[in-house]
C-alpha cells in the first residue's frame, strides 16, 4: 500500500496555512501516521498533483486547504480515472464542503477521521463555461456553483476581503465574517441579474436573480447553508435562485440563508434537476461564474451531475 499523499495550499487562508502547518503536521502524524507532504506554488497545481499521484498509484491523496484546496485535488482524481479517495484537512477561508460531509476544522480531530474514517462515494458536478479567452473549458465541482452576487462576493473575499478592512487583518477573521462583510458590500454594489435558464428538457425560463446556485452540497460563501437539503449521493443538483430583493432585504435576511430557512421566502425558488443551461439574456453582458470558491469563467455554462464519481473519507456517522 502507498502511503498517502498530501497535497498543502500554503496560501489558503490568507496565508494562513503556511503558518499552521507545522502543527498541523505533528497532529497528522500523531494520529493518523506517515504521509508525503507536496506544496501547491501557484493556482491551478493541486489538480496537477493530485492527477500523477493518483496515476503513479496513490490511494489516498488529502487535500490541506480549503474549499477550492479540495476542489482542485478533486479534479485532479476525477481527470486520473483511478478511483483514488479524497481525504480533507479543513485550512481555509470557507470551510463550505468540510461542513456538508462533517469533517471538524481541527486538524487532530480531522487526521484521526482519515485514519478511521469510512469511504463515500458521493456525486460531483462538472461544468462546462466560457473562458476569458473565450474558449470553452470543463472542470469538476463538489460543492456548489453560482452566479451573480456570489461572484462578486468571492472576488472581493479573494483580493483581501471588504476594502475598509485591511488587507493583512483578512488572515485573523474567521471565514463567516470575512465572507459576511464582503456579502454586505457586494450587495450595495451589485444589482440584479437577468439570465435565461433551461433545467433538464424543461423549455427555458427567464429569470431576473440576486443569486442562482446550483449545489451539490449544502453550503457555500463560509457557512451559509444555501441548500439545506442537498444531497451528495442523490444524482441531482439542487438549483437555488434569489430574486431581486435588493441590498436592505438582502442584508435584513442574511441570517435566513446561513440557518437555512430562507427556502420558504416568496423570492426563493428551489428545484432539483440533472442539467442546467444558463445564459445571459443580453448577448453582451457579461456574467461571472463561481464555482467551489473559485472564478473560473462566464456564462454560458452548462451544469451537470455526475453521479457516484468520487470515493472520499467521511465520518463514519456522517450521513
Amino acid at each position: 500500500m502507498s502511503l498517502p499523499i498530501v497535497i498543502i495550499n500554503p496560501e489558503s487562508g490568507g496565508g494562513a496555512t503556511r503558518d499552521a502547518w507545522p502543527k498541523i503536521a505533528s497532529d497528522l502524524a500523531t494520529h493518523f501516521g506517515a504521509f508525503i507532504p507536496l506544496f501547491t506554488e501557484g493556482a491551478g497545481q493541486g489538480t496537477e498533483l493530485a492527477a500523477e499521484a493518483a496515476r503513479k498509484g496513490a490511494e489516498l491523496i488529502v487535500a490541506c486547504g480549503g474549499d477550492g484546496t479540495i476542489s482542485e485535488v478533486a479534479n485532479g482524481i476525477l481527470a486520473a480515472g483511478t478511483g483514488a479517495e479524497l481525504g480533507i484537512l479543513p485550512s481555509g477561508t470557507g470551510g463550505d464542503f468540510r461542513r456538508t460531509i462533517g469533517i471538524p476544522v481541527r486538524s487532530s480531530d480531522a487526521a484521526r477521521i482519515l485514519r478511521h474514517g469510512r469511504t463515500r462515494q458521493i456525486d460531483v458536478g462538472k461544468v462546462t463555461f466560457r473562458s476569458e479567452d473565450g474558449e470553452y473549458e470543463s472542470r469538476y465541482f463538489v460543492g456548489v456553483a453560482s452566479f451573480g452576487m456570489s461572484a462578486e462576493v468571492i472576488g472581493r473575499v479573494k483580493e483581501g476581503g471588504p476594502e475598509w478592512i485591511p488587507s493583512k487583518a483578512t488572515k485573523w477573521l474567521s471565514g463567516r465574517l470575512t465572507f459576511g462583510l464582503a456579502m454586505a458590500q457586494a450587495s450595495l454594489k451589485t444589482g440584479a441579474t437577468r439570465v435565461v435558464v433551461q433545467l433538464d428538457d424543461d423549455p427555458e425560463r427567464h429569470m431576473t436573480v440576486a443569486n442562482l446556485c446550483i449545489a451539490n452540497a449544502r453550503y457555500f460563501g463560509g457557512g451559509m447553508k444555501i441548500a439545506p437539503h442537498a444531497s451528495l449521493a442523490d444524482g441531482k443538483l439542487d438549483v437555488v435562485s434569489i430574486g431581486d430583493l435588493g441590498a436592505a432585504r438582502m442584508m435584513a435576511n442574511a441570517p435566513r440563508i446561513y440557518l437555512g430557512s430562507h427556502l420558504g421566502m416568496p423570492e426563493v425558488g428551489h428545484v432539483l434537476a440533472k442539467k442546467i443551461l444558463a445564459r445571459a439574456l443580453d448577448k453582451n453582458e457579461v456574467v461571472q461564474i463561481e464555482v467551489d470558491g473559485e472564478l473560473p469563467g462566464f456564462l454560458p455554462a452548462t451544469f451537470q451531475i455526475i453521479p457516484q464519481a468520487l470515493r472520499v473519507r467521511c465520518p463514519r456517522a456522517s450521513q
